[in-house]
């Protein structure tokens, strides 16, 4: 796969989960998977919202109050309300961001101020409710709808876990083919190469992506540009589901199989149904597939981005 011609990929992250102590009690949250496994083929941009509004370390604990649709951020033990200092950082702090062109970003699950999903809003009676976002979360998400943003609590689920780190390495594809200068022809070549991958996402996407570079015509305007990029995004945060991983492996084996004798033919259509049972990870039929690619010289499926979507370094098809 092509890293980025030796760019690395750059994510934003809260700075606990890169073992720094700026926690409320003076601690970290290291993440080994961030730090040891994805950390070699990324820049970080680390990012500790409550220490960049003034909060010190340590610090007393704050949290999620009122309205979960719209909730204050309070100082727990003294009830200082810390909500538009808050905001107007976030505001500024995403419009800052916006300038290092991240390809996505990993944001500490749970926070008042980091977390994506589910963060407790207290109310009034005391009984919390797992509702909220927190308050710089919510700004990054509106800066940046289409950018990979992920918790690293999620992270832990395999299938979450590969589907975050194809898409941010698709976003860092869609950027490099972009500042090229691209011409009608060098979309219809970029989306050949990822037709496939989008196809285990999404065939509905699959189909619109490809009606849209057919009417591209001679001219391609930035308004289809932007069109195809927005709509390549949203059919890769569809989650890839095993039956739409084997139709995709189908369509492999079929370019293959004319050059295979039937002992060949026979050891593939069986990997392929251990995985659609369960029984094998997707990387056993890949490696399959990618080896009688290379040994026949398929050059339709040499660059086939599905084969190889992000570094086999990561391991991450082993788990899926």
């Amino acid at each position: 796969m092509d890293e980025g011609e030796g760019e690395k990929i750059r994510l934003g992250v809260s700075s606990c989960l890169l073992g720094e102590e700026v926690r409320f009690d003076g601690g970290h949250k290291r993440d080994l998977f961030l730090t040891d496994v994805l950390g070699p083929f990324v820049d970080w941009v680390p990012v500790c919202p409550e220490v960049e509004i003034g909060l010190g370390i340590p610090r007393d604990t704050i949290r999620l109050v009122g309205d979960a649709a719209a909730p204050r951020l309070v100082v727990e033990k003294t009830g200082e309300d810390l909500t538009a200092r808050m905001r107007r950082y976030a505001e500024a702090k995403v419009r800052a961001l916006e300038a290092l062109g991240l390809h996505g970003y990993v944001l500490k699950r749970a926070s008042p101020s980091c977390g994506l999903f589910r963060v407790r809003v207290h109310h009034p009676n005391g009984l919390p409710s797992a509702a909220g976002r927190g308050l710089y979360a919510e700004a990054l998400v509106a800066r940046f709808p289409l950018l990979p943003i992920e918790e690293e609590g999620r992270l832990t689920d395999a299938g979450i876990r590969e589907n975050f780190v194809e898409r941010v390495f698709a976003v860092a594809r869609w950027r490099r083919f972009l500042a090229a200068g691209p011409r009608p022809r060098d979309l219809v070549a970029f989306h050949a190469a990822q037709k496939l991958a989008v196809l285990a996402h999404s065939p509905a996407h699959y189909a619109a992506l490809g009606r849209l570079v057919a009417r591209t015509g001679r001219a391609l305007t930035r308004a289809a540009l932007d069109e195809y990029g927005t709509a390549l995004m949203e059919a890769l945060a569809v989650r890839a589901t095993r039956a739409r991983h084997t139709n995709v492996l189908q369509h492999l084996a079929g370019y293959v199989k004319r050059e295979l004798d039937a002992p060949g033919r026979a050891e593939l259509a069986e990997a392929i149904q251990e995985y659609r049972r369960g029984l094998a990870p997707l990387v056993v039929p890949l490696t399959l597939v990618r080896h009688y690619v290379r040994r026949f010289g398929v050059a339709s499926l040499a660059d086939q981005v599905y084969l190889d979507p992000h570094p086999k370094e990561l391991m991450l098809r082993n788990h899926v």
